[in-house]
């Protein structure tokens, strides 16, 4: 048996020798291991931006129902375990170590058998599948990875409920290079006859999404944005409302960013869907909203400093929004983000949008990082393009970066770190968790 460290470390090191694969591979790696996805009752959320939140929102309100929940997410802020939580908390080390030892042998034998090795992303899912079914979990809550259709967690035939969180440009070049082509590769979750929850604001999104619930004969839930009320924002609690037409519900929830109402109506209309058939009360819901906690999305990890995660251009945009409500000043952003992403546009809009003393750039650790140079270099041509006279200061080791972030910030003013949950993670890394 090995370690722990030596698993991790073979994990991390598994996108170095192997390729995409299909679904139909990663059901042959699962059949191996005894079909453990199917051992209990899943929820599946597919999305752009909000998928980690709406999980979180959602597995916070079964826990209430009494009942053993499995969360399965990515990626990971600090430890590889995070993206397998039990009952709100990441699985022990033990339960991980068993289960990447067998998905570890079993991966093994298909290359044995001449088959591909499992890609990073299906040895994970298989990993938490065999978590959730040692830990008997009776409710599991599953995030996508980077799609839908092709994913590696679609190999989930019977899910009670499918939610599709809000869609955005991303991953064009694999997903498609419009907002509908992206919408149907998310819609790729829906299965016959399964309730889905979905956002609705964009056209383009409610065609597809209709179109393919109508073709699997799946009853549709939209959320409209005009539908939800935010009633109070103190910056670190929301309270709002959702009138779904018959109802008006009023809930509270720990966060500050705007952007979480919406996630929270799509897990309250979730819930709803299966509210009567799984003994889920109005005060389950309350409690669940609450007290859910989610690390990395605007979450105020001292006071007058805050994390988020914002990964892609609709990510910055809800950003600045929340960055608008909670600073009353020009606040200083350390920022970052990873190289696959549209940064030069992301450097646009924090210049154009944003109000800013200071911007201090750095690089994200690992291949997936953009060098200081690059990121250096698009942030001053946008300056210089919207004649922003914002001060960038870059330095490449995040550690010297936010250590100067803080020695710059004045009292009052507020510190944000964004662009990417690997920044963040390794922030967390640094600061030794404090959230």
């Amino acid at each position: 048996m090995r370690t722990y460290e030596e698993l991790v470390e073979f994990i991390l090191g598994i996108p170095k020798f192997t390729t995409k694969n299909r679904p139909e591979h990663t059901r042959e790696f699962l059949k191996r291991l005894g079909s453990p996805q199917e051992c209990f009752k899943v929820i599946h959320v597919a999305g752009s931006n909000g998928k980690g939140s709406v999980c979180a929102f959602i597995d916070s309100v079964l826990r209430r129902t009494g009942k053993k929940t499995g969360l399965f997410t990515s990626p990971h802020l600090v430890h590889i375990e995070e993206r397998f939580a039990l009952e709100g908390k990441p699985c022990s080390r033990g339960l991980f170590v068993k289960a990447a030892e067998q998905a570890a042998q079993a991966a093994g034998t298909m290359v044995g058998d001449g088959l591909p090795h499992p890609t990073f992303f299906e040895f994970i899912f298989a990993v938490g599948m065999l978590i959730f079914a040692e830990a008997q979990a009776e409710y599991v809550v599953v995030e996508t990875g980077l799609g839908g259709r092709l994913d590696a967690t679609n190999v989930i035939t019977k899910p009670m409920l499918t939610v599709i969180t809000s869609i955005s440009l991303e991953h064009t070049e694999i997903l498609g290079d419009t907002i509908a082509k992206i919408a149907a590769e998310k819609a790729g979750i829906l299965k016959k006859h399964v309730p889905v929850v979905y956002d609705a604001r964009l056209q383009s999104v409610r065609e597809v999404v209709e179109h393919s619930a109508a073709r699997l004969e799946c009853p549709v839930y939209p959320v409209f944005p005009e539908n939800i009320k935010i009633l109070l924002n103190t910056g670190k609690k929301i309270a709002f409302s959702y009138d779904s037409g018959y109802d008006v519900t009023e809930l509270e929830i720990p966060f500050g960013a705007p952007y979480q109402v919406e996630n929270a109506a799509l897990a309250l209309l979730a819930l709803n869907c299966i509210a009567e058939t799984e003994g889920i009360t109005g005060e389950m819901i309350r409690q669940g909203f609450s007290k859910v906690s989610w690390r990395g999305r605007m979450q105020q990890v001292l006071p007058e400093i805050y994390f988020d995660g914002a990964h892609n251009l609709a990510g910055i945009e809800k950003f600045l929004e929340a960055a608008a409500q909670i600073s009353r000043q020009p606040g200083i952003l350390l920022f970052s983000m990873v190289k696959d992403k549209d940064y030069w546009n992301a450097a646009k809009l924090l210049l154009a949008q944003g109000e800013w003393e200071e911007i201090i750039l750095t690089t994200v650790p690992g291949m997936r990082g953009i060098t200081i140079g690059r990121l250096t270099e698009v942030f001053e041509d946008k300056a210089r393009e919207g004649h922003s006279t914002v001060k960038i200061t870059p330095m490449g080791e995040m550690e010297a970066a936010y250590a100067y972030a803080l020695s710059v910030k004045k009292p009052g003013q507020i510190l944000f770190c964004a662009g990417s949950l690997y920044l963040i993670g390794e922030l967390e890394r640094i600061t030794g968790g404090m959230s």
